[in-house]
């Protein structure tokens, strides 16, 4: 019951309780179990009585049979239906093996449900597939005017330093100003494309810079609307106006961002509306803008990582229904999977997409069972438009269009067995471990028997073992002297891929001990929280390695979205002569922690 009271009391909203209301909920809280694929709220049933809280796994939610949000650890579902009374209005399953607390309508066990601030229930549609667990209500779905800012007025033939004088001391991104009956805006990212370069002089009229007519949108709509427009378009501002067309302050998108950008639904909205490839291509351009938006909203590195991991998904859950109409691929019944970071859901911005395909052919359909081959030719296509939408399938021949990741289920299972008994075979070791990582995006149901024939690698401690040793062959560096790096990661003179010498560890090890733990799913933090949670690792170990993972995503996604903003290729390397003293102390002490570990581990004897 106290493991259900500390976890409880550090999620929202829960953690505006007191201990005597934690320890009433305590006492009514069920403990349930669903494999993934398993339908935990179907359609069409009464209003629940229960509400549940994932403790470990992952949940979708669906709006008429497609994913529209993905809930992990700490988040709450069913309260919408159980806090209004009303049947739900959308299905949700697991997506992995999920455990889930279950309670009753908290309002009649708590001495003060004021103090649970779920989410807001205006109306229970579709449209609740927006609404958050924490905070009063989802600031997505308010109207855009409570978000709008007052206009800066200026008119079209001012100066461009009085203006930029004028945006200064008032703090704004942006002014505007009626030209020809039409409202033009100049925002700050003018002033540097444009007057910073030395192309437009500052005493030139502010309209010599300026958009003309400004991108505008009525003030009815709602928040969430607005920023799907802004992200379609590119654009920072939105003029607001009135019913009459009358201009009443301005939208910025770093607002809306830092309002609520918790579940990515809006870009993967356009996603999923796309009829064509083109369409999809265009949706894909919100990718990286948003990102940057995220980024500079203040969103934690993980957070905006998980984010975008989302997008892609949805990204490549369209592309696979855009190229699945035709044989092979449409007489299987298929399972796709995302493996490396994507798998783990905490990519880089420049992450290849690595794939693997699980099948069963269709039975009874008059046809033949196609060859692995073939299915896998098929794929060939599908995965080569992934270039068309600024991602890229793994070079290194991690797709479903190699033989190699593409089988059926008993093949696969079949593979899982063999590769763990050539023990002395790096090449089937670093096979299990990329599996190991696999996460099904599509009918997840077909795919648990491989994922489970990959975990039951537990069970074989010889193979545990060796595994555990080999993911040992990851090593930091020592240290820099001056501006050179220690070790066998400075490409070039001065630059360190932190991807290779810091991430790259810790994953290896985190996979490893999830394999000890029984337990693969979820990222590489969850895994060594678990292995903590076993006494595969310390307290102080298991916080050292996590310190060091979360510093070195830090430190790398920082520098892809200062590329992206420059508009430079993006790498996984960062500039040692451009860390200041403090980051390099942390990073050695990363890379110490992260040495540290490994060689106890590599001391120590596996044989339980």
């Amino acid at each position: 019951m106290q493991e259900f009271i500390d976890f409880l009391g550090a999620q929202t909203p829960y953690d505006l309780l007191d201990s005597d209301d934690l320890d009433k909920l305590a006492r009514t809280v069920e403990v349930e179990f669903f494999g993934s694929g398993d339908i935990i709220v179907p359609e069409n049933v009464p209003a629940l009585e229960h509400l549940y809280i994932v403790r470990t796994g992952a949940v979708e939610v669906l709006d008429r049979g497609r994913t529209v949000d993905v809930l992990t650890s700490g988040d709450t579902f069913g309260h919408v239906s159980v806090l209004s009374g009303l049947p739900p209005a959308l299905v949700v399953r697991a997506a992995e093996d999920t455990l889930c607390y279950r309670i009753p309508d908290p309002r009649t066990v708590v001495a003060h449900p004021d103090r649970l601030r779920y989410a807001h229930y205006g109306t229970v549609t579709a449209r609740e597939r927006l609404l958050a667990s924490g905070g009063s209500f989802n600031r997505l779905e308010r109207s855009i005017v409570d978000l709008t800012h007052p206009i800066t007025w200026c008119h079209a033939s001012d100066s461009i330093r009085e203006v930029a004088q004028t945006m200064t001391r008032t703090g704004q991104s942006c002014t505007n100003f009626v030209h020809d009956g039409q409202i033009g805006i100049v925002t700050d990212d003018d002033f540097r494309k444009r007057v910073a370069t030395g192309e437009i002089p500052v005493n030139a009229p502010i309209s010599a810079i300026a958009s003309i007519p400004a991108m505008a949108i009525s003030s009815d709509v709602t928040v969430s609307t607005a920023y799907l427009h802004m992200v379609e378009h590119g654009i920072h501002h939105l003029v607001v106006t009135d019913t009459a067309g009358a201009a009443v302050g301005i939208a910025r998108v770093v607002d809306i961002a830092a309002t609520d950008v918790r579940h990515p639904l809006l870009i993967r909205s356009a996603t999923s509306s796309a009829r064509s490839f083109d369409e999809l291509a265009q949706a894909t351009t919100m990718l990286r803008p948003t990102a940057v938006e995220l980024w500079d909203a203040g969103v934690p590195p993980f957070h905006l990582g998980a984010l975008y991991s989302t997008m892609v998904e949805a990204v490549f859950r369209k592309l696979v229904e855009l190229c699945s109409t035709t044989a092979p691929l449409s007489g299987i019944h298929s399972s796709w999977m995302l493996l490396g970071s994507l798998g783990r859901r905490e990519p880089l911005l420049n992450s290849d997409v690595d794939t693997a395909l699980v099948w069963n052919p269709i039975r009874g359909n008059g046809c033949s069972q196609p060859r692995r081959e073939d299915v896998a030719a098929a794929c060939h296509p599908l995965l080569n438009r992934l270039n068309q939408f600024g991602l890229m399938p793994c070079p290194e021949g991690l797709n479903a269009s190699s033989p190699l990741f593409n089988r059926t289920v008993a093949a696969w299972q079949q593979a899982a067995v063999f590769w763990r008994e050539e023990l002395d075979n790096s090449k089937y070791l670093m096979l299990s471990s990329t599996l190991l990582d696999a996460r099904p995006i599509t009918n997840t149901a077909l795919a648990q028997p491989v994922r489970a024939a990959f975990a039951a690698g537990t069970d074989n401690h010889s193979f545990a073992r060796t595994f555990t040793h080999y993911s040992l062959g990851s090593r930091p560096p020592s240290g820099f002297a001056r501006n050179f790096v220690i070790g066998r990661f400075g490409e070039l003179k001065g630059h360190l891929n932190l991807k290779k010498a810091g991430l790259r560890p810790v994953v290896s090890l985190a996979r490893a001990l999830a394999l000890r733990t029984g337990d693969t799913t979820g990222s590489t933090v969850d895994r060594l929280d678990r292995a903590h949670d076993a006494g595969l690792l310390d307290l102080d170990e298991a916080e050292s390695l996590k310190g060091a993972f979360t510093l070195c995503y830090d430190l790398v996604l920082g520098e892809q979205i200062h590329a992206i903003k420059n508009d430079h290729a993006i790498s996984s390397t960062v500039d040692v002569d451009k860390l200041d003293s403090l980051q390099r102390r942390h990073l050695r002490a990363a890379f110490r922690s992260i040495n540290q570990v490994q060689e106890r581990i590599s001391s120590d004897r596996y044989d339980q």
